[in-house]
């Protein structure tokens, strides 16, 4: 049955198309594997695409922002970026941000990398990315300047959370406090001498008012003598 079959086919095969069915088959092979190659140009790549590949895994939530109360500026370049599980920081006037949701800025790689893990007011009051402008001293700066930090400071806390500030060092504290002391000593001074000054101008005034008193008694004294022994001769 099947060889009947065939035989059937290779002669209608033959018949239709005047080649044999090996060169029959031959062509036809060829002209699938063309519309394949032809078809790939115009169908979109999606259609082809690997189902594995269709299912992208999420990326990682960022963990919620640890706050860190107040800490020195040498702890501070530890959250630099440089290890990935510690939260990215960095911190304007004083005042520290949790900046790891723009790792792509901020972060090893970053256009400003180098603000990361410090106090860079001076830097980016001036926009500037010298070693010496990485601080947090920003004494000497024009109003242009203060206003560009401004900026910034006002969009640091409308982007990112504040985490901690930065722990002042003693000779801030200690000269912050010795002019306050100097200016209560020098007042308490100054109101002592005006004490004093009062008082011997009150008692001048006391002395020479007690003094005129006894001046006039005695020359009333003697005006009186004086009638007394008129009155005698």
């Amino acid at each position: 049955m099947v060889q009947q079959i065939w035989e059937t086919l290779k002669e209608t095969i033959t018949a239709y198309t005047g080649l044999s069915p090996a060169a029959f088959f031959t062509v036809l092979a060829l002209a699938f594997a063309v519309y394949q190659v032809v078809s790939g140009f115009f169908v979109s790549p999606e259609v082809h695409r690997p189902r594995s590949l269709e299912v992208q895994p999420q990326s990682e939530p960022l963990p919620p922002p640890v706050q860190l109360g107040e800490i020195t500026e040498e702890e501070l370049k530890l959250y630099d970026g440089s290890d990935s599980k510690k939260p990215l920081l960095m911190a304007i006037k004083g005042q520290i941000y949790d900046v790891s949701q723009s790792r792509m800025f901020y972060g090893p790689g970053g256009p400003y990398a180098l603000f990361a893990g410090k106090d860079a007011s001076r830097a980016l009051a001036k926009m500037s990315f010298e070693d010496q402008d990485l601080t947090g001293d920003i004494s000497g700066l024009g109003a242009f300047e203060l206003e560009a930090l401004q900026d910034w400071e006002y969009k640091f806390m409308s982007k990112y959370v504040k985490v901690g500030t930065i722990q002042k060092k003693d000779g801030e504290g200690k000269e912050s406090s010795e002019p306050s002391e100097a200016k209560t000593a020098s007042a308490e001074g100054l109101s002592t001498n005006t004490g004093e000054e009062a008082s011997a101008i009150t008692h001048d005034e006391t002395s020479r008012s007690t003094g005129e008193k006894i001046a006039e008694t005695t020359e009333k004294k003697d005006v009186a003598t004086d009638d007394d022994d008129a009155a005698k001769e």
